[in-house]
């Protein structure tokens, strides 16, 4: 195992290390040794760093550790563009062995992306999830882009194609944005993303490695009431990507369970200047 230590701004010890797995190295980075565990899911395009604030602020009962998705971060992924539930799960219980005893409850924070994993984390392991904590999350509606590019052959195969060749697709946003039938928050994000070649590589590796990640709210919700997790959702005012109304219709039958909290931001939910909000849907 690689091992690095540095002192984040309190003195506090963050840790980084490969987990080795199959024919992969998964990095992750942790924090504390409490027995409460907190495992930390980041969104696109962004690493397991992106938490790394929360060292600062949470407290001495806590171990939080947060994972490098599969061509994300510092991740040697070298299964093609695979990436399965059971893949998935049988990291997650290593970390759990590795860092506690298997035991504990886990705390699930994801923000954006990394939302969509903690639903599935929690669709699968709902017997060892304390609470889960969603970010902005994606994973609460179906993106209908977004399940044509990933779900089906020709959609695939036509996001390849565009992926190297997108010259027509900046074509078809233009025009949709000089119809009002793409707003503008939506047509800067898209461009950003697809606007350099290497950019464009990953987000075909990264999404169509993500596609088998795909949370059944069905079953989430029976297993919400069956077990009486909580759920606490956080979301921007003005965040264009992810609108907060997903998540009031989500909540919808297990509001008993579910809190939706709504800030003074936009998509950029998970940042320190928020991490009160953050700490304290933690622990409530």
């Amino acid at each position: 195992m690689q091992l690095n230590t540095y002192l984040v701004a309190n003195f506090r010890i963050m840790q980084t290390a490969f987990l080795p797995y199959r024919s992969s190295q998964v990095h992750y980075c942790w924090f504390g040794t409490g027995q409460k565990l907190i495992l930390c899911l980041h969104g696109y395009g962004e690493s397991a760093e992106s938490f790394q604030f929360l060292g600062k602020y949470i407290g001495a009962d806590y171990t939080l550790i947060a994972i490098d998705f599969p061509f994300h971060g510092k991740t040697e992924w070298n299964e093609g563009l695979q990436f399965s539930v059971a893949d998935l799960i049988a990291i997650v219980q290593a970390l759990h062995l590795k860092h506690c005893d298997g035991t504990q409850r886990i705390t699930l924070l994801g923000y954006s992306m990394g939302g969509r994993v903690a639903l599935q984390l929690l669709q699968s392991l709902s017997t060892k999830i304390e609470k889960t904590v969603l970010l902005a999350p994606d994973g609460l509606k179906v993106n209908f882009w977004y399940w044509l590019a990933t779900q089906t052959y020709i959609g695939n195969r036509l996001f390849a194609f565009t992926m190297k060749h997108p010259g027509w697709f900046f074509y078809l946003l233009q025009t949709g944005s000089k119809l009002k039938l793409i707003n503008q928050s939506i047509l800067k994000f898209t461009r950003y993303y697809i606007n350099d070649t290497t950019v464009r590589r990953l987000l075909y590796e990264r999404w169509t490695c993500m596609r088998a990640i795909r949370p059944n709210l069905t079953s989430i919700k029976k297993l919400i009431r069956a077990h009486a997790l909580p759920i606490r959702l956080l979301y921007g005012k003005y965040d264009r990507i992810i609108r907060h109304e997903r998540g009031e219709i989500f909540r919808k039958g297990i509001e008993s369970f579910c809190t939706l909290h709504i800030i003074q931001t936009g998509h950029q939910v998970l940042q320190e200047k928020q991490v009160n909000e953050i700490i304290q849907l933690i622990e409530s």
